[in-house]
């Protein structure tokens, strides 16, 4: 505006001067004057600044030529770097995940540069004068590609909105707030160029399929304009995932719009309504049909988890042992050193790999999401958690078993029985190990885990965590209590069994505070609601002894002189 302001001002002034004064400017002048005018206006649009590591900066709102869906953020720096920008906020239950993108090749912040800022006004970008501002540390920094950081920030206080700065010297503007409970939240392609939609908000029942003619993916840069989106028929539509067809222009990359950084975005609606759901969801991984050839691997794990990181040794390097060839580890918000961990035993040469995964109450979408990546490389995937371990009484190994299953095509899915473990007479954490450290546990199993052919789901990746609904005419098999068993240590000490109190990662489960859902076997027998130690705590959930498993860890792991196991200076 205000260059435009300039040039209609200059323009008025060059008619005035020809009207009263002999000194006008000659015709191809004045075109040359207006020529210089238009172009300076162009860089109006454009703020850039280059970031130093050693100097605190404070970014400032600018106006932008049409990017889409960031808010452009300036220093006073040097014009020929684009910023840093908060592409938009996802507001959880108990904290705020702000999402950064950076330009390319510019290097990435880490927590300790970062800090969350919780301002009273969504308009308090320049905080010269506001000292209502509350400065916080984030709870992690994740770094979810090369161009791209989520920062997680504590919960946000009533009445205050979120941003970041760096160093604690500036803010950013406040990127678009989105609701977690209804929200478009992660997509990819696949190898039927359909595109998989995760999604929260339509509050659809567990194991059940929707009519997909009453749903519609709706893809663009600015899904606020409906005159610049595209919209595709649903394929299917149950739990949380929406599979739609995937618009030509799409696959072919013809969407690509002239800035060439602003990622396309697809949401979900129902037909007959304009309001969609918001969306981050980006569908910018595509699971490409490679040519048929033996996959990498004959079994695969796949888990989520939340602050496991002093059980998760011991976990890998047991299933190594019978026959685990890779593990798919979705992080579901830890804060402790589950990255660390994760590193050592890359560093020890076991195939593990880290997915963020911040999307609370998603188990079910989580283990879909695995499946589809885990397909090309992975025989077969286990969907187990941290605290259960595949046991096989036999001594076979899970080769052994995998190859004798695999002698039917029509069997592609594996069910083992849990059996839960209780505290064991056990006040605090086993330093041996949760194998070795509890052996008692209820005499009958309940429920089961299973282990999956991942091209063998329905289309509609159904699942209740402990199975998948599969291709028609394929079944599944229920192994026998001698050839495979899961130990469940579902009740260790209460140090370590209280935190499930925190929040119930599947979808359809009620959380254990809440006073819903009494009956449901997710929860424990006779303890309610409340976070408060039975009294008999470490002696519960004990009907059988079984020392089956711990004997076998002794046998294979443990050192000769002194008895250590090699995951015991892990465990604190």
């Amino acid at each position: 505006m205000v260059a435009a302001t300039a040039l209609v001002g200059g323009l008025s002034s060059l008619k005035d001067r020809k009207k009263h004064s002999c000194l006008w400017l000659p015709r191809n002048t004045f075109f040359f004057f207006t020529l210089v005018l238009v172009f300076l206006s162009g860089f109006t649009f454009f703020h850039f600044f280059s970031l130093k590591r050693d100097e605190y900066f404070r970014p400032k709102l600018k106006s932008t030529l049409h990017i889409f869906p960031m808010e452009a953020v300036s220093g006073e720096s040097s014009p020929a770097t684009p910023a840093i920008t908060i592409q938009e906020t996802v507001a959880l239950p108990d904290q705020v995940l702000v999402f950064l993108k950076y330009p390319p090749s510019t290097p990435l912040f880490t927590k300790d540069d970062i800090r969350c800022i919780y301002l009273s006004s969504p308009n308090s970008t320049n905080n010269h004068h506001h000292h209502d501002q509350l400065e916080l540390f984030p709870e992690s920094v994740e770094d979810e590609h090369l161009d791209r950081q989520i920062v997680r920030c504590p919960h946000v206080p009533r009445g205050l909105v979120v941003s970041v700065s760096f160093k604690a010297k500036g803010n950013f503007p406040i990127g678009p707030i989105y609701r977690w409970d209804s929200l478009a939240y992660e997509a990819m392609i696949d190898h039927d160029n359909t595109t998989v939609v995760f999604v929260k908000g339509f509050n659809l029942r567990s194991g059940r399929v929707y009519d997909p003619s009453k749903f519609k993916c709706v893809y663009g840069w600015d899904l606020s304009r409906p005159k610049s989106t595209l919209l595709s028929d649903a394929v299917s539509v149950a739990q949380e995932i929406v599979r739609c067809k995937t618009p030509r222009s799409i696959l072919n990359g013809s969407h690509k719009n002239w800035h060439g950084n602003v990622s396309i975005k697809v949401s979900v609606r129902l037909v007959g309504r304009r309001k969609m759901l918001n969306s981050i969801a980006r569908p910018e991984t595509r699971l490409k049909l490679g040519p048929k050839v033996e996959k990498r691997h004959q079994m695969c794990i796949c888990t989520m988890l939340r602050n496991q990181a002093r059980f998760l040794r011991e976990w890998v390097m047991y299933h190594a042992h019978i026959g685990v060839e890779h593990w798919f580890i979705y992080d579901n918000n830890s804060v402790d050193d589950v990255k660390d961990v994760i590193q050592s035993l890359i560093d020890d040469n076991y195939n593990v790999s880290r997915h963020v995964w911040p999307w609370i109450k998603s188990q079910e979408a989580g283990f879909a999401h695995c499946a589809l990546r885990a397909r090309d490389s992975c025989e077969w995937v286990g969907f187990i958690d941290v605290d259960e371990f595949f046991h096989l009484p036999s001594g076979l190994s899970l080769h052994d078993v995998l190859k004798n299953q695999s002698k039917s095509k029509e069997i592609v899915e594996l069910r083992a029985s849990c059996h839960n473990f209780g505290p064991s007479g056990l006040r605090k954490v086993p330093v041996e190990g949760v194998t070795v450290g509890y052996t008692c546990r209820m005499k009958s199993p309940e429920r089961h885990k299973s282990i999956v052919k991942p091209e063998a789901l329905n289309d509609t990746l159904i699942n209740m965590v402990h199975h998948f609904h599969l291709k028609a005419g394929l079944r599944p098999a229920n192994l026998g209590k001698n050839m495979l068993v899961i130990n469940h240590y579902k009740y260790q000490v209460w140090e370590v069994f209280k935190q499930k109190f925190d929040m119930r990662v599947a979808t359809y489960v009620s959380d254990w505070k809440q006073k819903r859902n009494g009956r449901s076997k997710d929860r424990t027998p006779g303890l309610g609601t409340s976070t408060v130690e039975p009294p008999d705590w470490t002696s519960r959930f004990c009907q059988v002894k079984d020392t089956g498993l711990r004997d076998r860890i002794i046998d294979t792991f443990a050192e000769t002189r002194t008895g250590m196991l090699p995951w015991q200076k892990n465990i604190s």
